[in-house]
């Protein structure tokens, strides 16, 4: 019988339940969190970018999306409960060039992240409350707060929380969308796959179904799951509905700030700036066009989206540096059960890597993030989805999956498709870097 305390990993005497559980919305919340963490500040913006220059006509990539990244998602878990491992485990698996990657990577992407996180969020505090103080100060706030939070708190309030502040996510961009009196006639015509007639539009498409919500929070998803206390196949029904219902709130998110970019900006021809500083800019045009009402709305949340990522990090990668560290010290097989059981979130890696996350980078928020160190971070960053796809696809055609829950012909397709996408996006990435001033 399943726990009803928030943790369905339940302790079972004699072993768990061989039943399948029914895909029941009462078990949804992995799902939230990932939807939530994985729906950065700058996916909106990207979205409203999108929006603002093509109209309607890229909201059939904003669906597609969705789409690869509930395949990603949903292979990550299947993953997970399927072997009864945990993704790293799989990874150690395949060779220690994996191992040597996913090192580096959480090293340099978690410090330059660590800042990006801490300054988004402090963005709309800032704004709401200009007399307070700094924006550096208002990240570094940022940063403390949420490194006390997740270090004091297990998975099941983590969740409560990030289902909150989903909530008020939802709210209100959905609001926005209904404002701005979206022209559904246009909206459903931009679900032709149809390119617009622009230079670079390919790539502009391309980076739109690649930017909807996720990076390594799709590789910490599975983490999630195990953390829920989901940790064999007779929750994957269950699991694939949490999934579905994830990437289904991402949709609504991207598709809600689409809206908003096609009427609110499109139709005035009014151009953002990239990052999230495009996002305060829509609140000046948000309070000239609707009120000062509206705007400190949408302020609130900007808020809870660029918070949500930063707690979503703090706790899933540090939970995925947990699991590395074991892994590497033990040299055996790394099992979900260990995350359900909820002691990989009291242990010194996780918290060694919380700090990680939280004190180094304040340096960035005073002092500028280093040019090197940025394309770096760009390049490992861009690197990391064709590793994730191409390594689930491994994964998942081999004798390390049990037969059953190896790759169906659309599970294979959809990560193929993944792993192109995010290939070519990796290596425009790596040719847009200013290499020559690097060296």
């Amino acid at each position: 019988m399943a726990d009803t305390t928030g943790n369905t990993a339940a302790a079972q005497v004699g072993g768990p339940d061989p039943t399948p559980r029914k895909s029941s919305w009462k078990y949804i919340g992995p799902g939230i969190v990932v939807a939530a963490t994985g729906v950065g500040a700058g996916d909106l913006v990207a979205t409203l970018i999108a929006g603002s220059s093509f109209g309607y006509t890229l909201l059939w990539a904003a669906v597609l999306g969705c789409l690869v990244k509930i395949s990603l998602a949903e292979a990550a878990g299947r993953w997970h409960l399927s072997t009864g491992r945990t993704l790293f485990d799989g990874w150690a698996s395949l060779g220690r060039w994996t191992t040597s990657f996913f090192a580096v990577y959480l090293v340099v992407w978690g410090f330059v992240y660590g800042a990006a996180a801490m300054s988004s969020s402090a963005l709309p505090l800032q704004a709401l409350f200009p007399d307070v103080m700094d924006l550096e100060w208002w990240g570094v706030a940022c940063g403390l707060v949420g490194l006390v939070f997740v270090w004091f708190n297990k998975y099941a309030v983590f969740e409560k929380v990030m289902t909150v502040l989903v909530g008020v996510m939802f709210v209100v961009t959905v609001y926005l969308a209904i404002r701005v009196t979206p022209n559904l006639g246009e909206a459903f015509a931009g679900l032709l796959p149809v390119l617009p007639d622009e230079k670079d539009s390919i790539l502009n498409t391309l980076g739109l179904i690649g930017g909807v919500g996720g990076t390594i929070t799709l590789a910490a998803y599975g983490y999630w799951v195990n953390a829920k206390g989901w940790t064999d196949t007779t929750w994957m029904k269950v699991m694939r509905l949490d999934n579905r219902v994830a990437y289904a709130t991402t949709g609504i998110f991207v598709v809600a700030m689409l809206f908003v970019g096609a009427e609110l900006l499109h139709s005035a021809n009014v151009a953002i700036a990239s990052g999230d500083k495009g996002l305060i800019q829509l609140t000046d045009i948000l309070e000239a066009e609707y009120g000062t009402a509206t705007a400190k709305f949408f302020l609130i949340g900007f808020f809870a989206t660029s918070f949500t990522s930063l707690i979503g990090v703090w706790h899933g990668v540090s939970l995925m540096f947990a699991d590395f560290v074991a892994r590497y010290r033990r040299g055996d097989q790394a099992k979900g059960a260990e995350i359900a059981a909820g002691t990989r979130e009291r242990s010194w890696p996780f918290r060694a890597y919380l700090l990680w996350l939280t004190f180094p980078p304040i340096i960035l928020l005073f002092q500028g993030q280093p040019f090197r160190l940025i394309i770096l971070y760009g390049v490992l960053g861009a690197a990391f989805l064709p590793f994730l796809a191409g390594t689930l696809l491994w994964l998942l055609n081999s004798a390390r999956t049990p037969h059953e829950w190896r790759n169906g012909w659309l599970s294979n397709g959809m990560l193929t498709l993944a792993g192109l996408l995010f290939l070519i996006l990796c290596v425009k990435q790596i040719w847009d870097q200013p290499w020559s001033e690097f060296f």
